[in-house]
């Protein structure tokens, strides 16, 4: 069977590569909104820690305010922001 490509659409995605895929927080996927984000449905920006866990923004900010010793929910070294 012999034939022609007339046309051709490729589909892509991307993920970003996190150590966690679900937050350890609020256990909702590190992908998708926390429970404390105001606009439902869009991405909460993930926070990754020198210590190698990631957890949403939100989540890890009230966390460290709430806790007042600034340590890493997983395990419980000093939390310092580190770049993806």
């Amino acid at each position: 069977m012999n034939g022609k490509v007339k046309d051709w659409r490729g589909v892509s995605f991307w993920k970003r590569l996190m150590n966690d895929d679900v937050c350890g927080i609020c256990l909702e996927p590190c992908d998708a909104s926390c429970p404390n984000c105001e606009i439902l449905g869009e991405p909460c920006p993930p926070a990754f820690g020198f210590c190698s866990h990631c957890f949403h923004m939100h989540c890890i900010l009230k966390w460290v305010i709430s806790q007042g010793n600034g340590r890493c929910p997983k395990c419980r070294k000093e939390w310092n922001f580190a770049c993806p």
